[in-house]
């Protein structure tokens, strides 16, 4: 059985509003909105679930209606019990920690990345010549090599920052870098502040360093200067009633919202963290997606104290697993240190391609941007026509749009999508409570093919919603 639990109250909180959603039986109700958690990955498998009596005291149900519910979930595979031991998260026909592969016929929406650059090969060819040198010893890296650290800085210094290769580690991803610097600052207790909604692996790599999470509001790209200054007072006022060790922000193009930060609200927002001698950590990996945006912003390091993550997922392809970490020389020798237990180093051939590729970066955010062009219109275009009642915000930059509904059922929208052929995440996924369900992250960095069949998709499942929709058995959409 699994170490993790469940409580009623946790579980109440997941469930949002689910009675009457997709089954005309309270138990049946239930049962699929459990089921949706869980394929969803808001319920990890292996989790244990509330006990029976627990959760009918908590939903305000009978014992007999969970039972039920429990009972159906049994018999879809979704729900393993065993006497005195309680009942766990499962995904059928898939090991318990591992999702399901998905199913050919899907179009994966769930990923918010481009495709490989097209001369990527071009590159890797040639930094193939690059490794002899390279070969003359062990191999294990945990630093970055010379030549990228000090392609990662120019970058940086051409952008407005001046930095030194002493003050970048490269790591495995941008995803290794959170956990990194998760591990390295976060102790057991502390409180982590993060934008609400938010990229989902960035707040669970804070949970499992030990940190307790504290939203702050990010809204929707569109909704103008009150909002965004609204957001800001927020975040503020977070800083100083939570007094957090750490914060997690993506000041430009925010995932999934596509919002940026002021020059004025991150000089702002720095000055309140350095007050409470928080540990700021700004995700750059869309902070170079610019399609049309009206100001010129700096790294949020030109604004004050803050650890920069970068990585080239977004901008050359996620198959390479190179990310960065550009912080003072103190933390990094911290991050050394904690480095070893989880990896011995960065691959050295990666690393070679990302040096070549970052001689030529003007070019590719040029071609990128041209890219996100062309797929934001298109969308904009196809859910304007599909689905006029949407109210889809203009964004000018990053790779996502989050799409208001008009109405609590991005869940149930979600899982019909999935009889549709798509898979989508729904907007809970990206928060820690179970909010978000009248919103739906799409991305636009997919080829326009992609995106007409996405959008087809989703306007069938639209229609479906009044009936029972049934998902795909085993399904699991993680998101990039």
């Amino acid at each position: 059985m699994g170490d993790a639990a469940l409580s009623a109250r946790a579980l109440d909180t997941l469930l949002g509003e689910w009675r009457g959603a997709s089954d005309d039986t309270v138990y049946g109700a239930l049962a699929e909105r459990i089921r949706l958690l869980v394929i969803d990955g808001r319920i990890p498998v292996d989790t244990r679930l509330p006990a029976e009596r627990d959760l009918a005291e908590r939903l305000q149900v009978s014992r007999a209606t969970v039972t039920a519910a429990y009972g159906r979930l049994r018999e879809q595979g979704h729900l393993h019990s065993v006497r005195g031991s309680g009942s766990v998260a499962r995904l059928p026909g898939a090991p318990a920690i591992l999702p399901a592969p998905l199913a050919g016929a899907h179009v994966d929406l769930s990923k918010a990345a481009p495709p490989a650059l097209p001369w990527l090969a071009d590159l890797a060819r040639a930094a193939a010549e690059d490794l002899p040198r390279h070969l003359g010893d062990a191999g294990y890296d945990p630093v970055g090599l010379p030549e990228l650290r000090e392609a990662i800085a120019a970058r940086y210094t051409a952008r407005g920052l001046p930095t030194d290769p002493d003050q970048v580690m490269v790591t495995i991803g941008a995803q290794h870098a959170i956990a990194l610097l998760s591990r390295a600052v976060v102790g057991r207790g502390d409180r982590a502040v993060i934008e609400a909604p938010t990229y989902p692996h960035a707040y669970e790599a804070l949970r499992a360093a030990g940190a307790r999470l504290v939203g702050a509001p990010a809204s929707p790209a569109d909704l103008g200067d009150v909002a965004a200054a609204d957001d800001v007072e927020a975040l503020v006022r977070t800083f100083g009633h939570a007094n957090p060790s750490i914060a997690y922000l993506m000041p430009d193009f925010q995932n999934p919202t596509g919002r940026s930060l002021s020059a004025e609200a991150r000089e702002r927002v720095l000055d309140a963290a350095a007050r409470q001698g928080t540990v700021v950590v700004a995700d750059e990996t869309t902070a170079e997606l610019d399609i049309d945006r009206a100001d010129t912003l700096l790294p949020m390091a030109a604004y004050g104290d803050a650890v920069l993550v970068g990585s080239v997922g977004k901008t050359i392809w996620g198959g390479l697993r190179i990310g960065w970490i550009r912080a003072e020389r103190p933390l990094l020798r911290k991050l050394l240190a904690v480095r070893p237990p989880g990896d011995l180093g960065t691959p050295i051939l990666d690393q070679l391609i990302v040096a070549r590729a970052l001689e030529r970066m003007d070019e590719v955010i040029a071609f990128r941007s041209a890219q996100l062009r062309t797929g934001r219109d298109h969308l904009e275009s196809l859910l304007a026509d599909a689905l006029p009642d949407w109210h889809v915000p203009h964004v000018d930059g990053g790779i996502a749009t989050w799409v208001g509904l008009g109405a609590p059922i991005s869940s149930q929208l979600a899982l019909a999508a999935r009889t549709q052929g798509l898979i989508v995440a729904a907007g809970p996924r990206f928060g820690i409570d179970g909010a978000f369900e009248r919103f739906l992250r799409l991305p636009f960095c997919s080829p326009v093919d992609v995106l007409d069949a996405s959008v087809a998709a989703l306007a069938r499942a639209w229609r479906t919603l009044s009936g029972a929709p049934v998902a795909d058995p085993g399904l699991l959409a993680d998101v990039v």
